[in-house]
């Protein structure tokens, strides 16, 4: 049984130190079980410590962004939360509705991380939409398929607006019969399992009255892992500080994971059951339409791409595009030229994918 986790986030000026320390709360809590140096720390008795090395900033943005956004609870007994970015230009018309997961490897990461916020208010402008960031809930004291539940929470939070015909104002500007799951890294991967499970019977609810129509789903980097090593994995150098390493990389599914499970669960490898099973009815099925965005220096390269390939294999409609020069997360933590110009590229094709 997974054992009770409480956790801890630290003011932006306040570090971790390496080592054991002198504090007495720290030896009361016993050894550290799990740690990716500076973003989490997890103890034996199940104490988190997240180091808020990213600052968390409020829904305000500078007026010559051109873009509005605001916060809203989805669910309060979770407290699950979402943050709306509108471009002011949009007050007359309809645009299509982008629902969008952030990255973290399931661990860290906030809808009210700054470098999300200047992100996705950018990408709304430019691709002229509303975006509705999901804050959901993290591992390890949340594991999967928690994540996953608050993401489908909040597409049914949002139906059940729609259906109100809610007089939030935000609503006005949202053309319901065009929305999109999109996510980059852990992001990616809810907005996958999400429009897996779109594409069953189980979702079709969602869609009753017209009041919802999901168009596609764009994944960024998708978060994905196994136990047998890809190329990829083995050969990619990645310089210090990277987003994502191998060694990061299991210790985010060894938290994510349902305790006892190996990195070839289907959350976390979706192509393993299609290996076993042998069956076309076991193979990915998603929304009429996927665009995968690929780094080049990424770890999760190769799975991205044969991700990509299993998608058309069962029959699909997937675009797949490669961004050269970048790693993994270089749209969000990345101020270099390359990866600014890299982004903008992004922004274009999601902008192309969307109206198309």
């Amino acid at each position: 049984m997974r054992r009770r986790m409480a956790a801890t986030t630290f003011a932006p000026t306040l570090t971790l130190k390496a080592g054991g320390g002198n504090d007495v709360s720290q030896k009361w809590r016993g050894a550290v079980t799990d740690e990716i140096g500076g973003l989490i720390r997890v103890y034996k008795d199940g104490h988190v410590e997240r180091p808020n090395i990213v600052p968390f900033v409020s829904s305000a943005l500078h007026q010559e962004l051109g873009v509005t956004s605001t916060d809203t609870v989805v669910d309060k007994f979770t407290n699950v939360w979402a943050r709306f970015y509108i471009p002011n230009h949009v007050q007359h018309q309809l645009v299509p509705l982008i629902v969008y997961f952030h990255g973290g490897g399931f661990c860290v990461g906030s809808a009210g991380w700054s470098c999300y916020h200047e992100f996705l208010a950018k990408l709304a402008r430019k691709v002229n939409c509303v975006i509705m960031s999901i804050n959901y809930r993290l591992a390890p004291e949340n594991p999967l398929p928690a994540a996953y539940e608050d993401g489908f929470k909040a597409l049914t939070w949002l139906k059940q607006k729609r259906l109100e015909a809610s007089s939030e104002w935000w609503m006005r500007q949202c053309d319901f019969s065009r929305v999109f799951l999109a996510g980059d890294s852990a992001g990616a991967n809810i907005a996958h399992h999400l429009a897996t499970r779109l594409a069953s019977n189980n979702g079709t609810k969602l869609e009753a009255a017209n009041s919802l129509c999901f168009k596609g789903a764009i994944l960024i980097q998708p978060f994905f892992g196994g136990e047998a090593r890809t190329e990829s994995e083995k050969r990619t150098a990645q310089p210090p500080g990277s987003a994502l390493t191998v060694a990061a990389s299991d210790t985010y599914w060894r938290l994510a994971l349902p305790h006892g499970s190996s990195r070839d669960h289907s959350w976390c490898n979706p192509l393993k059951q299609d290996e076993r099973s042998g069956c076309n009815s076991e193979k990915p099925r998603v929304l009429p339409r996927t665009l995968v965005c690929i780094s080049e220096r990424d770890i999760l390269r190769d799975r991205n791409v044969e991700y990509c390939g299993a998608l058309a294999k069962a029959g699909n409609v997937v675009e797949c595009v490669v961004y050269d020069g970048v790693g993994h997360a270089f749209q969000v933590l990345s101020k270099s030229h390359t990866a600014q110009a890299r982004a903008l590229e992004m922004m274009s094709h999601v902008g192309a994918f969307v109206h198309r």
